[in-house]
């Protein structure tokens, strides 16, 4: 057995975009293995991720993946006490395929099913190696396809404070990185360029939404950008990618810094985390980190791992949900477009 008297053990399975992950988290907290199969070189080759594909390579690795997830964490089927599944948002395809083995595996083990929301794993990845955060606390969750600030009241209980009205944070930095060049994907691409480049070279626009103090809105900064580059090939002005990079970056992390202290101040949290791929970014995580201390506010986030799609996160997401009595039942269904606190 993997686990003591009284303790949880949930399968987690996230099949929502390009990854194919699987996990055994007990506890919420202890993560016992966490296999992820990415697809990133297949669809760099696309300059982006193409739905079809995405859903075929899930179906090809979910079984190896949860394999070697249980094999990893050396447990066994009357260690589990929950399967837990990402059932939205993201690419229908995808999920699908998560969904329907989940449930195949809820019904042969005769174990229940736990449906879990996206970026509520996102946020649930902060608990992994911070053993001591519990809510109340304030989350920016910033990914390729979300951008969030969210009141955590309580496990499982959320207030959406923003969110984006047009593009989230990431799918402006892989568009930006395929207009100057760098390809796909976009984050890490732009942020290692941006650490040749001057910031301040270029200074695009912070965008503010008048009739949302805390919501984003990045689509016009891209819009800025691009601009910015048919102005310079018009005027054969050189386009230095660095320099492009480096002041967009910073144009980004300003706008989520500015958002994340209104909401800090206005709630006068002590707490206050980030999750999500661009959770990753070096230049947001200390621009965050400065935020924070000095508003002696303490600061969580994930390691880069924990920050990308994983299933670790949904596993700790699945234990709350479990231990609460949330189920789900074999009608679970795939729902894209899912929103925060809906079930």
């Amino acid at each position: 057995m993997i686990k003591k008297q009284g303790d949880a053990a949930i399968l987690a399975i996230e099949t929502s975009c390009d990854e194919t992950a699987a996990a055994v988290v007990v506890n919420g907290r202890d993560v016992r293995s966490n296999i992820i199969s990415s697809q990133i070189d297949l669809h760099t080759l696309y300059g982006g991720v193409v739905p079809e594909i995405a859903s075929r390579k899930h179906i090809e690795k979910i079984n190896q993946v949860i394999t070697e997830a249980m094999e990893t964490a050396q447990a066994d089927w009357r260690d589990i006490d929950a399967v837990g599944v990402t059932y939205g948002p993201g690419l229908v395809g995808a999920l699908l395929v998560g969904v329907a083995e989940a449930k195949a595996i809820s019904y042969a083990k005769k174990i229940p099913l736990v449906g879990v929301h996206h970026i509520e794993g996102h946020i649930s990845a902060n608990y992994i190696e911070n053993k001591e955060l519990k809510p109340p606390f304030l989350c920016l969750v910033v990914s390729g396809g979300h951008t969030h600030l969210v009141n955590v009241a309580d496990y499982g209980t959320y207030e959406i404070l923003g969110r984006t009205r047009d593009d989230a944070a990431g799918e402006a930095f892989d568009k930006v990185a395929r207009a100057i060049g760098l390809g796909y994907p976009g984050g890490p691409k732009i942020e290692k360029a941006a650490h040749r480049g001057n910031p301040h070279a270029v200074e695009f626009p912070r965008p503010k939404v008048s009739d949302g103090e805390y919501d984003f809105s990045f689509s016009g900064l891209k819009s800025a950008v691009l601009n910015y580059l048919n102005g310079c090939q018009m005027k054969q002005i050189p386009i230095i990618q660095e320099d492009i990079a480096a002041s967009f970056q910073k144009a980004v992390t300003d706008v989520l810094i500015g958002n994340a202290i209104l909401a800090m101040d206005a709630y006068g949290v002590k707490k206050f985390a980030i999750a999500g791929g661009v959770a990753s970014n070096g230049t947001l995580r200390e621009g965050m980190r400065r935020a924070c201390e000095a508003r002696g506010v303490e600061f969580y986030h994930p390691s880069p791992v924990y920050c990308t799609d994983n299933a670790a996160m949904i596993g700790a997401a699945a234990y709350y949900e479990y231990i609460a009595g949330k189920r789900s039942g074999l009608d679970l269904n795939a729902v894209p477009n899912l929103k925060l606190g809906e079930r």
